[in-house]
């Protein structure tokens, strides 16, 4: 599994802040997925940069899966999930709505996250909060799913398989 990690913070990008989350989702995805990262950036909370970003990682890379983390909240800053919106074709809104479904167990906040998940060509995008905590706590809630749903994407004949029930 190849995949991107893009982090959308004004303060990461401009070196003022750690990007803590980017390497949690790093570390989650290399050691837990057994994933390969071929992409990762820190880039401003701008919607044209961010949309960009994901084009080129999907279109010219063919990353099969894009972790984002931050500005999916209120803040007027807040745009990842707009620019994420622009730019898939098809959304895939169980992952996101397990996610805050997860995350209210844990804390009233979580239903103001806005985090979209989705399909642009065969490359799957997922939002995730900005707080290395949560980041954690939702990877842990999708990661059995996704596998599976790169399997789908890429179209390989073992996907069929996990329709099977014996």
């Amino acid at each position: 599994m190849r995949f991107g990690i893009l982090t959308i913070s004004d303060r990461s990008s401009r070196g003022e802040r750690a990007d803590v989350s980017g390497q949690v989702i790093r570390d989650f995805a290399v050691n837990r997925l057994g994933a390969e990262v071929s992409a990762q950036a820190v880039i401003p909370d701008d919607f044209a940069t961010i949309r960009d970003t994901l084009i080129e990682w999907c279109d010219q890379r063919s990353l099969d899966l894009i972790l984002t983390t931050g500005g999916t909240g209120f803040s007027p800053r807040d745009v990842t999930p707009e620019a994420t919106r622009a730019v898939i074709e098809r959304e895939a809104p169980g992952l996101a709505e397990a996610m805050r479904a997860a995350s209210l167990a844990i804390t009233p906040h979580a239903m103001l996250s806005r985090a979209v998940c989705g399909i642009r060509g065969r490359t799957l995008i997922i939002n995730l909060p900005g707080s290395p905590k949560a980041v954690k706590e939702n990877l842990e809630t999708i990661a059995p799913a996704l596998p599976h749903a790169i399997q789908l994407l890429r179209e390989a004949p073992e996907a069929e398989a996990g329709h099977n029930r014996d």
